[in-house]
């Protein structure tokens, strides 16, 4: 039934301005505004909405993952930026803030102005 709609994926945000400084600016993203909502213009051309919402609250699951080359490298340009990393009971992170050796390629967690949970890894991702 869906399988040749163009789905996409959004999540919300307290500030839609902050959000879009952070994803444009901080993250390096194009975004466009329209209608009070901003849209992440991603590579592979899918495009994420991003919506206020007066009772947000953050994800408390990764809602974004950035798959790059080499993470430390990504976690160094980004730390430059004013990105923390987060720190999660149960895995073991480096002093960057990077979790390496457990399933999965090395990962490191943070977070948006509105708390939603991203990542950055290393690795391609999926398919």
């Amino acid at each position: 039934m869906f399988g040749d709609t163009k789905a996409f994926s959004g999540f919300s945000v307290r500030d839609v301005a902050a959000a879009r400084k952070f994803y444009g600016e901080t993250l390096g993203l194009k975004t466009s505004e329209s209608d009070g909502m901003l849209t992440l213009h991603i590579a592979g051309g899918r495009d994420i909405l991003v919506y206020p919402k007066d009772n947000h609250t953050p994800a408390s699951f990764t809602i974004l993952n950035f798959p790059v080359e080499d993470i430390d490298k990504a976690v160094d340009a980004l730390s430059q930026r004013g990105v923390r990393f987060e720190r999660y009971d149960g895995f073991d992170a480096d002093a960057k803030g990077i979790v390496r050796g457990d399933a999965g390629p090395p990962i490191a967690w943070f977070k948006d102005p509105s708390g939603n949970v991203l990542s950055v890894l290393q690795g391609q991702g999926p398919a």
